[in-house]
């Protein structure tokens, strides 16, 4: 049996967009009036002939129309919500799909308030802990959150970014760049498009960047401790600094950010899209990895490129009318600090706090350079091909430490035949799946050993008497009845 859609407030939000009346549509869909009314108030879902007329209509990709794109944004608000300052009760998940789907603007900057709260707290928090005045300034006069709206921009983006994928597919087809002379045919371009002469230099040498451009000269710095694809994707970059800048500005400018670092922050970011894209042109990808059913290693090996950027560059296969496989992608490091994160899938990550500890991405520094394969399932019961490993970025020295980090990468079990990783998975068993959450705060799921403290909004039972090998023993709101379990004095108090 089908899913009704129910996207009437999509439908009226596309047709205030295109400054029609009620009526107006209606008779371009021929329906009544009274039925579209009915559509744009969810009392009635769309059929698929209407869809498609509204397809032809508004020309649009129907793919991306019917997304449940809302699904990301009830996942963040039902995360905000779960904080401590909202302590009158839970709300209901119909609730917040209705606000998501009615006011997804409205939504969006309460979650943005919310962001603005957690870093007050966060700043609070550190001028507790600060010795000096001098520290309390700097700590008052910092910037707000800029990361984090960089990376919801890109999260509501479906980390897809349209004009600059296709302008970097087009230069590569132009210029005719290939993958195993990458380094010197962007080299050749900067040098003949910018009159950009490109500079290796050694850490002896006095320079200390990564990468350098002095505009005054023409000259583009580049460290010798970088490696290969490394190397690549810095001149990639440089490239889409000096010849795609104009986009890049029209793409902040729509982002509507709230402050200037966040704006700077999108431009270095939009620069390192496009560079992903120059040295992995969409379809080629695309094509490529679909032949190989998405292994990473052969895709590095035929594009030249490391293994963060082969599983960056996965997940921003969703270009409308050509979507690949729908990934997500994160990075962590060894606090678990996500340091990265995308997802063109149903999978959530946490926005505070730490993520899942038996999601197999922090199991990956156990293994430094084996990638491991896990069957996750969520708490909405979706399956998902979980690919971890972790990498290394050397400084070069031995007084230098390096830096290291796990790179997640996974896409909904539904996929398997076209995944090679899910090689020896039981997809079909429901209990091989290792069952994961967000976080630990806004996870219910009541058997979990590694928990590590209970979901907020739940009611505590302690019991003096009992004690098992489930951490918290909590019943949610509405619930009947309390089940045997210890209380929060088993886990972190008197051992």
């Amino acid at each position: 049996m089908q899913k009704k859609l129910f996207l009437g407030y999509k439908l009226r939000r596309l047709r205030e967009q295109r400054v029609l009346t009620q009526a107006a549509l209606a008779k371009m869909l021929e329906l009544s009036p009274s039925y579209l009314n009915q559509i744009e108030n969810n009392q009635r879902p769309l059929t698929l002939p209407v869809l498609l007329r509204i397809a032809t209509i508004f020309e649009i990709d129907l793919a991306t129309f019917v997304e449940d794109e809302e699904a990301r944004l009830v996942s963040d608000l039902r995360e905000a919500l779960a904080d401590p300052l909202f302590s009158g009760g839970a709300i209901a998940m119909s609730e917040l799909r209705n606000a998501a789907a009615a006011s997804p603007e409205l939504a969006r900057r309460s979650l943005v308030l919310h962001q603005a709260y957690q870093k007050l707290q966060e700043r609070v928090q550190s001028l507790a802990e600060t010795l000096s005045s001098h520290e309390r300034g700097q700590a008052l006069a910092g910037p707000q959150f800029p990361y984090e709206e960089v990376r919801d921009y890109f999260h509501y983006s479906n980390n897809y970014v349209g004009p600059l994928d296709e302008a970097a597919e087009r230069l590569s087809e132009q210029e005719g760049f290939r993958a195993a002379d990458m380094q010197t045919d962007l080299m050749a371009h900067l040098k003949a498009r910018h009159d950009v002469r490109v500079r290796i230099v050694a850490d002896h040498d006095g320079e200390t960047a990564m990468r350098r451009y002095d505009a005054a000269s023409g000259t583009l710095y580049l460290s010798a401790l970088l490696s290969g694809p490394s190397r690549a994707f810095h001149l990639a970059n440089q490239i889409a600094l000096l010849g795609q800048n104009e986009t890049i500005e029209q793409l902040i400018g729509q982002a509507n950010f709230t402050t200037d670092d966040a704006r700077s922050i999108c431009r270095v970011g939009l620069a390192n899209y496009f560079a992903g894209a120059l040295v992995m042109p969409y379809r080629a990808f695309a094509a490529q990895a679909r032949a190989v059913r998405h292994d990473i290693e052969q895709l590095q090996s035929r594009f030249g490129v490391s293994f963060e950027q082969v599983c960056h560059r996965l997940s921003t296969l969703q270009r409308p009318g050509a979507r690949g496989v729908p990934f997500y992608f994160v990075r962590v490091d060894m606090a678990g600090n996500i340091t990265k994160r995308h997802s063109a899938t149903r999978f959530h990550f946490a926005r505070f706090g730490g993520a899942c500890p038996l999601w197999n991405v922090h199991e990956a520094f156990a293994q430094p350079g084996k990638i491991l394969v896990q069957l996750a399932r969520m708490p909405d019961n979706v399956a998902y091909i979980c690919v971890a490993r972790s990498v290394t970025k050397r400084a070069g020295a031995y007084l230098k430490p390096s830096r290291q980090f796990a790179i997640g990468l996974g896409c909904e079990a539904a996929y398997a035949s076209e995944v090679v990783y899910s090689a020896g998975l039981d997809i079909s068993n429901a209990d091989a799946a290792v069952p994961i959450g967000v976080s630990c705060r806004i996870c219910e799921r009541e058997d979990c050993q590694q928990r590590a403290f209970p979901p907020i909004g739940s009611h505590l039972t302690v019991d003096e008497h009992h004690r098992s090998f489930v951490p918290y023993l909590f019943t949610q709101p509405g619930e009947d009845g309390k089940r045997l379990a210890p209380g929060p004095q088993a886990e972190g108090v008197g051992g």
